[in-house]
């Protein structure tokens, strides 16, 4: 089945085709997700397949607006409730202990469960019609694993081909992510222990957490529970990333220049002249630079540079989601400056 236009019909056949063990890419307003049914494990083993993700990496499962989070968890907090009450649907997912006849897979073997509702509408009608809006989809990012996660159904198809080639049975198209980066994940599976902590930063800030609940989260443990993209190295273009401070710009495209180093920049502030190959200009707000985010670092890695030089952001709460995914991108690129004979700058 080729990709789909999301109509009611369309929706129909997507749901059926999740009910028969198929992989379907679905929109959320965060990235896109690839979708299968969470409680059949040979159909959550071929995301595993398709993305090549570490069997122990887990997966968030998807939820319908109103689904019983009882059936999927068991001690259930308080804060919890009042979360979802405040922010589902939307871009936060809560860890919470999985519940005994919940299959493993989704987990990584853990015995907690990433749950989130997401707001995107054509997930909500996907999740609402696929097994009357009592099932589950698992869906992490529809992209190889520690990829630029996608953020178009275009994204997706130059990660998997355009179905029937390739892991995908259907590709549900959207539009662009509005939020652009992954849900806030929050643990809440050890509140007797150590309170809620916070596994990965987004669009949901630790501040408008405590707002709800009345605590600020706690920063991840050793003992903290595996969670979604919060590996090291993640997020990356096939293209080496360097984050430069603004003030360092203008003398490393110069260095570049001469040096003839091929350089794709990503900037916010304004410069007089770029010596580059490729150049986007970033939004200057944290809301604009997160939509922008992903689809700004494919478009640079298709240009093929010796490098992508990303302007250093704000250290401040608003950035904090877009620093820990830049960061992450960057991580396997530390020394580049070094290699390419960049740094007197």
């Amino acid at each position: 089945m080729a990709e789909l236009i999301p109509d009611a019909a369309a929706i129909a056949a997507a749901a059926r085709l999740l009910e028969q063990g198929e992989l379907v890419a679905l929109p959320t307003e965060t990235v896109y997700g690839l979708g299968a049914d969470a409680e059949n494990p040979q159909a959550v083993a071929r995301i595993y397949a398709a993305k090549g993700r570490p069997a122990n990496h887990p997966v968030i499962v998807h939820l319908a607006p109103g689904a019983d989070i009882a059936y999927w968890a068991t001690d259930i907090p308080v804060e919890a409730t009042r979360l979802i009450e405040a922010f589902w649907p939307g871009p936060l997912t809560l860890i919470l202990k999985r519940a005994a006849h919940i299959p493993a897979a989704v987990s990584g073997g853990q015995d907690s469960v990433g749950l989130r509702c997401p707001s995107h509408p054509v997930a909500q009608a996907l999740l609402r019609e696929f097994k009357g809006g009592r099932g589950g989809v698992a869906a992490p990012s529809a992209n190889r694993f520690g990829h630029v996660s996608p953020t178009t159904a275009r994204h997706v198809r130059d990660e998997f081909g355009t179905p029937p080639q390739g892991p995908l049975a259907a590709i549900l198209d959207g539009g662009q992510s509005a939020v652009g980066i992954e849900s806030t994940i929050l643990d809440l599976s050890r509140m007797a222990s150590h309170g809620p902590v916070l596994l990965r930063p987004g669009h949901i800030s630790p501040q408008q957490i405590a707002d709800v609940i009345g605590v600020l989260p706690a920063l991840p443990d050793a003992a903290a529970p595996r969670a979604s993209g919060t590996l090291d190295a993640h997020y990356a273009p096939a293209t080496p990333v360097a984050l430069v401070a603004a003030e360092q710009l203008p003398g490393l495209l110069e260095n570049a220049a001469s040096t003839g180093k091929r350089i794709a920049v990503m900037n916010r502030s304004e410069l007089s002249a770029i010596n580059s190959v490729a150049q986007y200009h970033m939004p200057a707000t944290p809301e604009g630079y997160a939509h922008d985010l992903y689809a700004a670092l494919r478009a640079m890695d298709a240009v093929h540079a010796d490098l992508i030089v990303v302007e250093a952001l704000p250290a401040t709460a608003p950035w904090q989601g877009i620093n820990d995914r830049l960061r992450r991108a960057a991580f396997d690129s530390a020394g580049i400056l070094e290699r390419l004979a960049l740094t007197g700058i």
